[in-house]
């Protein structure tokens, strides 16, 4: 911690890992449909267990980890022809690090949703990343490495995906029209991740924090309020959405079946930025009271 005596990572990324992968089998997997019938094991899960991993990987040498995270994230792809089906040996294990599908099947259903091995390597170059945000970095030379990694990376993948190279499992081909060639260069795999996918997210998220250096103090200060306690706003806004939608469907009634929803894709934005107004000020409320609160499982959020 800043301005704090060091302390070892390995026991901290364990419990908060833990922490994580029992919110999502409880109060997450709940708030999708206000039932247990099927746990999904989602993006909380991933996070959860990627966290798991980083506590054992940091026991490691520093750039160990860094290797062992180039080493998956750029890697990773080359595991894309293995495949099994439920019932053959090693199927949960595959289900879990690189596929999709339901691993337990009886009285209700787990499945795991979100390919977790890429993930594992993106937390680990974090983790290796992570001086850049020391106090003691200058904040100029914060803002020209993360420019330089971004354009280095987004430079990449037009190379390796332009020609086909590596990083996808679907090559691109020029289509119909301009749009539909753009549309299918860009047509990443998101479960497992890609490592083209990775290159496009991760590459404009270094640029943007460099941006960030720069903007304003309103709006930085914004930014830093839900990055404060994002856990919290994350289960917030999900039982919002659940409560929102019950109420919804009782009183407007199911437009789609048997259910009700949205016919645009500009209304989804609508409701994410009410959202995100309308949670601004609990979260406010809530970041206070983790500042000076001693509790310590508030933290956690």
């Amino acid at each position: 911690p800043a301005f704090a005596r060091p302390r070892p990572p390995s026991c901290f990324l364990f419990k908060r890992g833990l922490f994580l992968v029992i919110l999502e089998i409880t109060l997450v997997n709940f708030s999708w449909f206000g039932n247990f019938n099927t746990i999904y094991l989602q993006v909380i899960w991933a996070i959860g267990l990627s966290m798991l991993a980083l506590s054992a990987i940091v026991k490691l040498h520093y750039r160990l980890v860094g290797l062992v995270g180039l080493v998956i994230v750029f890697g990773h792809n080359l595991l894309s022809p293995i495949s099994l089906d439920p019932g053959e040996n090693g199927y949960t294990l595959w289900a879990i690090l690189l596929g999709r599908g339901v691993i337990f099947d009886g009285p209700f259903r787990i499945k795991a949703s979100y390919p977790v091995l890429p993930w594992i390597g993106v937390v680990s170059l974090g983790y290796f990343a992570g001086p850049l945000y020391a106090c003691t970095m200058d904040r100029s030379a914060r803002r020209r490495w993360l420019i330089c990694v971004g354009v280095g990376l987004f430079a990449l993948l037009l190379i390796i995906r332009g020609f086909n190279i590596y990083g996808e499992v679907r090559p691109w081909q020029s289509q119909g029209s301009a749009v539909l060639t753009v549309m299918d260069f860009v047509n990443f795999t998101k479960y497992p991740p890609s490592l083209d996918f990775l290159l496009l997210t991760i590459s404009p998220a270094l640029s943007l924090l460099a941006c960030f250096e720069a903007l304003s103090s309103r709006v930085v200060f914004a930014l830093e309020l839900f990055g404060s306690a994002p856990l919290f706003i994350y289960v917030s806004h999900l039982y919002v959405l659940l409560i929102s939608y019950r109420v919804v469907l009782a009183t407007v009634g199911p437009n789609a079946g048997d259910l009700f929803a949205f016919a645009y894709v500009w209304e989804i934005w609508a409701v994410a930025a009410l959202l995100a107004l309308a949670l601004y000020y609990p979260t406010k409320v809530f970041a206070r009271f983790k500042r000076k609160t001693k509790k310590s499982w508030v933290k956690y959020f």
